[in-house]
């Protein structure tokens, strides 16, 4: 992160002045008119805004407490270490991120001055055009901000530990950038800036909180969306099982909890997405598009792709070029 907007997110706010003068307890007031500790977006947020941010207070343990809306913590520098449902320890380091759901439960241990992290306060909503930005076949993107957008799911929060990840600190501080300089139509970049963050997550899904064996369904997931995402070709479920070292029963149980579709359902939506991709983008031969997407009966995916698309694939191409 530059130096120059460091020292500006180093600033010591009202609240951390207070704390500073001899008030050992954070102004609840601030976040929240509910007795229940739960940070209320409208206390955070402009009306009409769906993002912001805020630099967490430091100087202070920060009580346990759940948010109404997505909380997205980016570690400028130093360290903070967070309580995740009263059971899991993490500590989020410079360069690194924390997804919270709104149903998490989170409690904050008191950082120094040079403990700097960012708090993006994000409504559901956000991401809906975030979804329209990507590209169609990535089902492993859509399922994850899918998922941390409902209130209720597997995913309560996902650790990314990205100090070593250059291209999604740029994105991340980008946005912080974009947002603490009000830069005009702001919406519309962050927007497309947080499709390019997850794009690039994607690719680093074993990271994902690799240190909580609390996790192991939730990261077992991951592993398989990630999997049939790189490997559609040649993806088998016992293939995958053997990766995961789970039964096969077991994986293919899993994966139907938490997914709403069997493996081998996935697998077909991600060719079926991925020929579409290439008929639209490439000028490849409609046979050669069906090999190189793991099909070796043509007449079956005729079937398959009209079912999914109401359309042939030489129609599709028609219309979508």
């Amino acid at each position: 992160m530059t130096p120059e907007l460091l020292t500006e997110l180093k600033k010591i706010s009202p609240e951390e002045q207070q704390i500073l003068s001899g008030d050992k307890n954070i102004q609840k007031n601030l976040y929240t008119s509910a007795k229940d500790f739960v940070i209320d977006s409208q206390k955070m947020l402009e009306a009409g805004r769906l993002i912001d941010i805020r630099p967490h207070t430091r100087f202070v343990h920060f009580p346990k407490h759940r948010h109404n809306y997505i909380e997205i913590i980016y570690m400028c520098s130093g360290s903070t270490l967070h309580l995740i449902n009263d059971k899991t320890s993490i500590l989020l380091e410079t360069g690194d991120l924390l997804f919270l759901n709104q149903n998490v439960y989170q409690e904050i241990m008191p950082a120094d001055e040079d403990d700097i992290a960012v708090n993006f306060i994000v409504l559901p909503e956000f991401f809906d055009r975030v979804f329209g930005l990507m590209e169609e076949e990535n089902a492993l993107s859509k399922f994850l901000i899918g998922t941390l957008q409902q209130e209720k799911s597997m995913v309560d929060y996902i650790h990314f530990p990205t100090h070593d990840i250059l291209p999604v600190q740029n994105l991340v501080e980008n946005m912080i950038w974009s947002i603490l300089h009000k830069q005009p139509n702001r919406r519309n970049i962050n927007q497309t800036t947080m499709g390019l963050l997850f794009l690039q997550l994607m690719n680093y899904t074993d990271k994902i909180n690799q240190n909580d064996p609390n996790q192991h369904e939730q990261n077992a997931v991951f592993t398989s969306m990630k999997y049939i995402e790189d490997n559609y070709k040649t993806a088998t479920l016992e293939e995958l099982a053997c990766i995961l070292n789970e039964p096969t029963y077991y994986v293919s149980k899993l994966i139907k909890k938490h997914c709403q579709n069997t493996f081998k359902e996935l697998l077909q939506m991600k060719r079926l997405n991925q020929s579409a991709y290439l008929l639209t983008t490439t000028s490849l031969a409609v046979e050669d598009i069906i090999a190189i997407v793991g099909y070796d009966n043509t007449s079956y995916f005729h079937r398959i792709f009209k079912a999914h698309f109401q359309m042939t694939p030489k129609t599709y191409r028609n219309i979508k070029m």
